[in-house]
Formats: C-alpha cells, structure tokens, sequence
C-alpha cells in the first residue's frame, strides 16, 4: 500500500464533469490499495476571472485583499471534488491550506512554505478518507494566521511540499499535457513525450519558462527526494518520471528557506581560450565550434559578450591536457574570421590564460533568490579574489579566477553559505552529473525507454519575456559584480544571464569590461532606472536596455563529454540566418541571446537539429 499525493491543475478540473473524472480516478487509485491526498487548483480560468473583477475595482489592489480574494478559487474546486468522491461512496474531507498546517512567510502574494503541520492530515489519512486540499495557499506563521498565496503555479509547491512532508511514496502532477514533452507543442507539434528525466534537467526546463511543473516544486522534489510524475488528467499514459538523488537528511522546518547552496565545487584543471573582436554576424559561432569538435576537444564555459561595434568576444574554457588543441584551432580559425565587409575590420586576436581555476556554488535553492549571486561575489570580493568570466544557470553560479586564488575562494564560500568540507567537490564538471536515486516505486517504470539518457539533449526551451542590461566600462576590480548585483538584490530584482566581456579597456588609467546580463522584461526598465541614477558614483559607464531578445536554451545531462553539442546547435542558428547576440553555459545547459522576432523560429530550428520531434502530433486541450 503506497501513500500517494495527487495533484489536478486548472484545465482537470475546469467543469463539473471534468471533476466527476477526476473523482472517477482517484476512486480507482484507492480502490486499488492506496492512501491518497489530493491536492486541486481553482477550476479553468477562475483565477483570471478574479483578478479581473479586482482589477475593476482598484488598479492597485491591495495584496493581502488578493490573498484573500484569489484563496477563494481553490475553495470551490476542493468542495465540489469532495462531494464527487462521497457521491462514489469514498470517504472524503476537503481542507483549506490554513486547515491542512500550511506555514508560510507573512509574505502576501508570493509566500515561501516554512512547514506543515502534518498530524490533522494524517489522521485523516489513517481513517481511511481522500484528503482534498486547496493548492496555492496557506497561513501565515504570525499570530493572526493571515491567508498567504504562495504565487501563480503554487498548487504544484503544495503538492510536492506535502509529498515531502508526508513522506509520501510519490507525488503525481496531472495536467493538460501527457508528460514532460522535448519543447512546448503549441510552437513544435511535434514535440516528443520524455520518459524520464533528472530534477536537475527539469528544473532547467521548467525555470525556462516549460510550464508542466513549477520550478519550486521541483526545487522542494530534488532537496527531499521526492519522486515525481507528469501525467495526463485526459489519458491512462504512463507519463514522465522526474528522478533525483537520495536526499542529504534535510530538515522540514523552514521547508522554501533552508540554505541555497549545497555544495561549492572547484577545478583547477582549466584554462581559457579567448576570441576577441570576432565579426557580429551569424554563423561565427557555428564555424569555431564546429571545428573545435572536429578535432574532439571538449569545451566546458562558453560564453559570448555582448556585441562592440560589429564584433564581439567568444571565450570557453577547457582541461589542461587538450590546452594545446584547443589554442591551435582557434589560431587557425582566427584569420578567416576577418570581417569581409570592412577591410580596416582588426583581426581576430587568440588570447590563451593558463593557471585558472572555476569555483561553483550548487543547490536547488537558487531559484527566485536574487541574493544568492551577490553574496557569492561580495564574498569573493571580500576575499580580494577578483572574477574573470561568469556563467550562471538556475542550480549553479560558476566564476573563473586566477588559479592562485581559488583556495582562498573556496574557503571564504565555504565559511559564507555554511558549507562543511565533505560537501566540497574536486574537479565536478569533469565528471558527469549527481548520481540518479530512483524511487523504492522504480519497478513501476522500470520498463522505461533508455531513448532519450543516450540523447544529449533532452528538451528545447524558449523564454520571450526576458530583457537585456548591459552597462558599459564597469572598473575591473574586486568588488564591482558584488556591488552591481548587491543593488538589484536590494530591489528584489533575480537575474539570469550574466556574461562579462573578455576584452579589456583601460581609460583614465583604469582597467574596465562590459557586463550584461537578463531579467525578466517587466523588471527591465526599473532595473534601468535604477542602475543608471549610482552610475556615476560607482564609476561606470551607459546602462543599455534591450527589451527585443529571446533566449533559446537547450538541456541534457547527456551533452557532458559530447563536444559537438554546442556546435550542432549554434549550426542549427546559422543555417536559419539567426545571429547570436550572447552565449552562456552550465554543465547541461546552453542558452543563446537572439532577436526577439526570431525566437520561435531558432526554437523550432534546434529542436529539428536534434532530433527530437516523434511522429505523433500533440494537441494542447483549449
């Protein structure tokens, strides 16, 4: 007998007959030996709907009135579906978040979990009745129980916090969609259905705007092992299993705010290759990598700048032992970089730095946090380690440094984010990515398909709501990326992408870069605003907004190792004429900067390029 969570979205239980099906299932599912807590969205678009009569009363409705307000929606859906089950004759209690123990922030709107409180629930459970919870909200933790929302897609965060908190076997997530598909089928119908995947991938994915599950929710599902399944409300298909190694004995008390870092990694055994004023047009990125997999040189960072004039700077980072290689691809592909439509156009310049080393901090507990970057650079510049490249992705932030100082580096990481020297790991993105725990259950999908661990890529994504800052001649001292990024954790603003230029300028004696990065678009022009008013006081130059971009991102554990990657998706632009405007890399994830109006089109171009589209067409349910 299993203790199973359930979790039914907005389109499952959209009418009075989509509820009575899902009834019908969950009847089934304790019919067939199991304990089950089923936790429900407000019906369709009921959420819409209130926040547009709000709207109508106030262009600036008060957010503990919202909490109020939208709560409301998940109310209906839990009473009707418990009257659906008793109707069936099985035994069923709705609950509100307040009633199940849900503890939250005293933060109206988007509220993170603190604990729950388990014992009413599971009396419940041991009576022999269907728990059916409202999604999306709870209590606060102050003496006024004040009704708190946990944000737009929080159903999925209560669901896999209870599973958590229960110690549930496994947590279903019942949608729209038959799975976690390779890309979204409103853009690529022929998207195809992924048996299994990590948590790390999918946190990639649902972070890049994959809307199947909540970023949070995997985020809690990787810290607790919790087994997770995405399955169709509409179909008996066996779904998609989302996996995640064994958990490190984590508390259930401060649940959403527990420390965001579990590991800082290191590797000494690196270098760099930079290509400076390489011309700005497409295909210049697809010829270097190309050529750099031909020869079977693996390339870890990669980053690309944003654009000077008609050029930019692509740099990348390699083992020690394949250095030699890798300078001599780049010496040779330099001089047919030369711009042909410019004649005085300088000539790309190789510029090679051994004795680097790449220092990380890991953990699922990044997401949505905009002071996790800082206080990583505030440390280091604290530490007087200064920060030579950056790449960031949703469960790591990575900086390259001078290799003589990535002791120091690690050591004040360590102290900063409360890291023991057990969960330091030694040259991590040589190796290949945490080892995959499946769950007690796996002799369920044990039959899985072995398809798509052999792909390097699993799945495509396309985020057209993020905007571009770029400030130019920032001073090339410690100190600088920790105060910039101080400032916009102050205004709660996160950030994504975040690349600094490779070439250096030195004016009025200073040495100073370029640095640009992404935020979400509706954060763009405050964020501007803001940067611009302490330019002059902290010394650097124009703040630069582009709106008009689209970041297009491919995720796979399986590209560590594989060289090519990189290259076949960067051929993939290039054939459709598509420039790329930024580079940035994890250990399974590349993402590209491209024109806004041709963001769908380099998503489908990438997505054929690698094989992912099946036979079958999927129809998203209106």
């Amino acid at each position: 007998m299993a203790l199973i969570v359930q979790k039914y979205g907005g389109t499952s239980v959209g009418s009075v007959e989509r509820i009575q099906a899902v009834a019908q299932r969950v009847y089934k599912t304790v019919k067939a030996g199991n304990s089950v807590v089923v936790v429900v969205s407000a019906m369709g678009k009921t959420t819409d709907g209130l926040v547009k009569l709000a709207n109508e009363i106030s262009p600036n409705p008060n957010r503990r009135e919202m909490d109020m307000l939208l709560s409301t929606g998940e109310q209906v859906t839990i009473a009707l579906l418990t009257m659906a089950l008793q109707e069936l004759g099985q035994p069923a209690i709705s609950m509100t978040g307040a009633q199940v123990g849900i503890v939250t922030e005293a933060e109206h709107s988007r509220a993170r979990i603190l604990h729950i409180e388990t014992t009413r629930l599971t009396r419940y459970i041991n009576e022999g009745k269907v728990v059916v919870v409202a999604g999306f909200q709870g209590t606060s933790s102050t003496g006024e129980m004040e009704i708190t929302t946990l944000g737009r897609g929080g159903s999925d965060t209560s669901a896999v916090a209870i599973a958590a908190a229960l110690g549930a076997n496994f947590c279903e997530i019942y949608t729209d969609v038959p799975g976690i598909l390779t890309t979204d089928p409103r853009l690529v119908a022929e998207a195809q259905l992924i048996d299994e995947i990590t948590c790390n991938e999918m946190l990639e994915l649902a972070s890049l705007g994959a809307k199947v599950l909540h970023p949070r929710a995997v985020e809690i599902a990787r810290n607790y092992g919790v087994p997770l399944v995405v399955r169709s409300s509409w179909t008996d298909a066996p779904g998609t299993w989302v996996t995640s190694a064994k958990p490190q004995g984590r508390s259930l008390i401060n649940l959403e705010i527990a420390r965001p870092v579990d590991h800082v990694e290191f590797d000494t055994d690196q270098a760099k290759v930079a290509l400076l004023r390489v011309p700005d047009n497409p295909g210049v990125a697809a010829r270097l990598f190309g050529e750099i997999a031909r020869q079977k040189v693996d390339v870890d960072l990669i980053i690309q700048s944003i654009h000077e004039g008609n050029s930019n700077d692509i740099a990348f980072t390699v083992t020690t032992p394949i250095l030699r290689r890798a300078e001599a691809v780049a010496a040779a592909i330099a001089p047919a970089l030369r711009s042909q439509s410019n004649p005085k156009f300088d000539e790309a310049e190789v510029m090679v730095e051994h004795n680097i080393a790449k220092v990380s901090i890991a953990g699922a507990g990044m997401i949505g946090r905009p002071g996790v970057a800082a206080k990583m650079f505030a440390t280091l510049a604290e530490a007087g380690v200064n920060i030579q490249m950056i790449s960031t992705s949703e469960i790591k932030v990575s900086c390259v440094v001078d290799a003589a100082e990535c002791d120091r580096a690690v050591n004040a990481l360590r102290t900063a984010f409360e890291i023991e020297a057990r969960e330091t790991i030694q040259n991590y993105s040589s190796t290949s990515s945490l080892p995959t725990q499946h769950s007690a259950l796996s002799t369920q999908h044990s039959a899985l398909s072995t398809q798509h661990s052999a792909l390097p890529v699993c799945g495509v994504a396309l985020d057209l709501k993020q905007a571009r800052l770029a400030i130019r001649q920032l001073p090339d001292r410690p100190g600088m990326a920790a105060k910039l990024f101080g400032l916009l954790a102050q205004h709660n603003i996160s950030v994504d992408m975040i690349i600094q230029s490779q070439r250096c300028r030195v004016i009025d004696g200073v040495p100073r870069r370029d640095i640009a990065f992404t935020v979400s678009r509706m954060d763009g022009e405050s964020a501007r605003e803001m940067l611009t008013q302490v330019a002059a006081e902290l010394g650097w130059g124009e703040v630069v907004l582009d709106s008009a971009i689209a970041k297009v991102s491919i995720v796979g554990a399986g590209m560590l190792g594989q060289p090519g990657v990189a290259a076949k998706m960067f051929e993939a632009l290039a054939q459709h004429q598509i420039n790329i405007q930024m580079i940035a890399t994890s250990e399974i994830k590349i993402s590209c900067v491209v024109a806004q109006e041709q963001g769908v089109k380099a998503l489908q171009a990438i997505h054929a390029a690698f094989g992912l589209a099946g036979s079958e067409k999927f129809v998203v349910p209106a």
